[in-house]
């Protein structure tokens, strides 16, 4: 095992700003565009550490600063070696700073209180008070022990206009600062391990400040950059556009990654088209407990990737199309699996009867096999990018 981290460029796509970076990492090599799946509070809603493996996943975003601030606590996280362990996953792992609950919580202002220094929370269940600013959530993500962590920022909001905006890009600055000094006193982990830091772009939907905040991280040169806010995933011809904005201005050899995007298939194509190599979101495994599971084809289309419908030339919408919603019963004697040529463990032993029978039910086993087929299918999405940019 290696204790470094390292991104390298591979291969770019000769026409798009696509691209292949290797990730190394401590806990091994991951090769982009890839999925991360989201274990925010230290696991993946019913999926095992065996299924993400299976799927081709080796890089997920796993235990968030915030959720395990309030349980387990950082005391137990430490005693077992760190989150790696604590979740029985070998491979790369990225977790944040807590920023996204600085922006969601602080809509409830006994919950989150944000002043110029940080945020101050209030324990859900405790009422203990926990403070987290820069120095803690780095403090933190050090026990947590990822081999990616996030500088402490503030989520711009798109309510409020360009006054909260740039509200936010100056704490989210300030605060960059103050991370990566905390960092730099030891770049490795609590457990001797390397760490990678990453800054993310603010700004809202106003390009100049996209475009300032965007000089401003490299100016830190961190170790990979982020671009958030709550557009990004959110709206993607927004999202689309900002990476426009940015991208000219940022360096190869760095990773890119745009956080919260992955609400269907093609939302991966989307931003990796646009040259951005990692993405995270809640939305497959949400999506799967919820009865929607992904259905549609990987095609090639003028040099480069859709997730369509086999038959989306219609007055219905590809993106409304690209799913199956199991608990309709014109799938209760579907003897088909979920999707035609899908290589996942539940379309290889399951049919849409059957599952259809379990989401009905509210069987527990429903909501395992569903997630493994959502993730798979982010994760197959990603392997036919590389396939493709590595032959043309």
């Amino acid at each position: 095992m290696l204790n470094t981290y390292q991104s390298t460029l591979i291969k770019k796509h000769p026409s798009l700003p696509a691209r292949i970076m290797r990730i190394v990492t401590p806990h091994g090599e991951v090769l982009t565009p890839t999925f991360m799946p989201v274990g925010t509070r230290a696991m993946l809603n019913y999926a095992t550490p065996t299924d993400l493996e299976a799927n081709g996943s080796r890089l997920i975003l796993g235990g968030n600063t915030y959720h395990m601030l309030c349980t387990p606590g950082m005391d137990v996280i430490e005693s077992v070696g760190g989150m790696h362990k604590f979740m029985g996953w070998p491979h790369a792992m990225l977790t944040d700073s807590g920023g996204f609950q600085v922006f969601s919580l602080a809509k409830k202002g006994s919950v989150c209180i944000i002043d110029e220094d940080g945020a101050v929370f209030k324990h859900p269940l405790t009422g203990k008070i926990i403070h987290l600013n820069p120095k803690t959530s780095i403090q933190t993500q050090k026990m947590i022990g990822a081999d990616i962590i996030m500088a402490f920022d503030q989520c711009t909001p798109e309510a409020g206009g360009r006054e909260t905006a740039l509200a936010a890009l100056d704490r989210t600055h300030r605060w960059l600062v103050l991370s990566k000094k905390e960092h730099e006193k030891n770049p490795s982990s609590y457990y001797g391990l390397r760490q990678a830091l990453f800054g993310i772009i603010q700004g809202g939907s106003f390009r100049d400040l996209r475009e300032q905040s965007t000089h401003f991280i490299l100016q830190q040169d961190l170790d990979g950059i982020g671009i958030g806010g709550e557009v990004i995933g959110f709206n993607m011809p927004k999202t689309c556009e900002i990476i426009d904005w940015v991208r000219p201005m940022l360096p190869e050899n760095k990773i890119r990654y745009t956080m919260g995007v992955g609400l269907g298939p093609q939302d991966l194509i989307d931003v990796v088209a646009k040259g951005i190599d990692i993405f995270d979101c809640v939305a497959p495994t949400r999506n799967a407990r919820h009865g929607t599971l992904y259905y549609g084809e990987i095609i090639e289309r003028d040099g480069w990737l859709a997730f369509e419908h086999p038959q989306a030339r219609t007055q219905v919408s590809n993106i409304e199309k690209c799913r199956i919603l199991i608990k309709k019963n014109n799938y209760a004697k579907d003897d088909a699996p979920i999707m035609p040529n899908c290589s996942c463990y539940t379309c290889q032993h399951f049919s849409r009867a059957y599952l259809h029978y379990l989401f009905k039910e509210g069987l527990i086993a429903y909501f395992h096999l569903a997630s493994i087929h959502n993730i798979h299918v982010m994760q197959a999405v990603c392997t036919h990018m590389r396939e493709l940019i590595l032959k043309v």
